[in-house]
């Protein structure tokens, strides 16, 4: 039995070899890296007399607002792979690309083993990111109007279960659906509450995102869901840096009649995962997508649109990073990258 156990892992690991064409990051071998930190882009100083309500602490004083975080890591070898910022959506932080809830490599592993720079980020006001306690000190001290609260919310499972398109309603499963819900209660201790939505537009992350491409150099941006707007927002503001973009289902897409002229010259895909016919939200994202891709192809933008099951893979939710083929997805990726952006 035990032998036959071995036989069938190795086969597995064989198999994902073959569909991502990456034998060490299914192999799982060693990992070295040359480099590893954290830093912080954007943001700015508010100074304020209602930073506290607890006699502990002294209400006036200066803080920063609006700065991301970003942790990075730089793998050794002479790969001079190009750098990927991976930005995760809502109510999520950076956790979203790490190991997977059930315990298996995650694409920020994936992706360094693959000879990338890695630098993932936790969007303004979420996860390392620190907002402000100001909105909320004004209401309490009878300053501003309970109605001038900034949104601020949480996804319950009930509703994610359907937004992440795991099943038409919770706790039902679509058949063949690749999340693995044997961990979901690891998954559900990652959501986190979130400001976004009260933050105007662009959001925070997005100049600070702008200030990161022009830091490293020349990156792909990987944004997902609500940030899947972020790196169109970002090139507009300032194409500088922006070497591609990779737009994982994204919560909305720019609009046809958007000035195409700052995505010219850079590679840019838009992917889908499966179910998506099944979900009329994501029905009409997709279709919106679409029209985006049409006038953006016209004006010679290099833009693409894929749907997973069209490339023969199948199964995948909204959160394909961590569905049980996420490294079949990251593989497809891989190469796409390698492909139409380079190294």
């Amino acid at each position: 039995m035990a032998r036959l156990i071995t036989l069938l892992m190795q086969a597995a690991v064989v198999a994902v070899g073959a569909l991502t064409g990456v034998s060490v990051a299914a192999g799982h071998g060693p990992l070295t890296i040359d480099a590893q930190g954290s830093f912080f882009v954007g943001g700015h100083d508010v100074k304020s007399d209602v930073l506290s309500t607890i006699p502990n602490f002294a209400p006036e004083g200066t803080i920063s607002v609006d700065q991301v975080y970003v942790h990075y890591q730089i793998p050794s070898g002479s790969r001079k792979a190009i750098p990927l910022v991976l930005v995760h959506g809502c109510c999520l932080t950076a956790k979203s690309w790490e190991t997977t809830p059930d315990g298996r490599m995650g694409w920020d592993e994936f992706f360094l083993r693959e000879g990338h720079p890695v630098y993932l980020i936790d969007q303004a006001w979420r996860g390392r990111s620190g907002g402000s306690p100001v909105p909320i000190n004004e209401v309490k001290i009878g300053n501003a109007r309970p109605d001038t609260l900034p949104a601020y919310i949480s996804a319950g499972r009930e509703s994610a279960w359907e937004i992440f398109r795991f099943g038409p309603k919770y706790p039902t499963a679509f058949p063949n659906m690749a999340f693995p819900l044997q961990a979901q209660s690891e998954f559900w201790k990652q959501m986190v509450p979130d400001w976004s939505y009260s933050m105007g537009t662009p959001n925070p992350t997005v100049p600070a995102l702008s200030e990161l491409a022009r830091k490293i150099g020349r990156a792909v941006i990987i944004s997902h869901s609500q940030s899947g707007i972020y790196p169109f927002q970002t090139a507009e503001m300032d194409p500088t840096g922006i070497a591609g973009i990779v737009s994982i289902e994204p919560g909305s897409c720019p609009r046809p009649d958007v000035d195409m002229r700052p995505l010219k010259g850079i590679p840019t895909l838009i992917l889908f995962g499966d179910f998506v016919q099944l979900s009329t939200a994501w029905t009409r994202r997709l279709d919106d997508c679409k029209a985006f891709v049409k006038a953006a192809s016209a004006a010679g933008v290099p833009v693409e649109l894929v749907q997973l099951p069209d490339v023969g893979i199948h199964g995948n939710s909204h959160m394909m990073m961590l569905d049980s083929n996420s490294l079949v997805v990251a593989g497809w990726l891989n190469r796409w990258i390698a492909n139409k952006v380079g190294s």
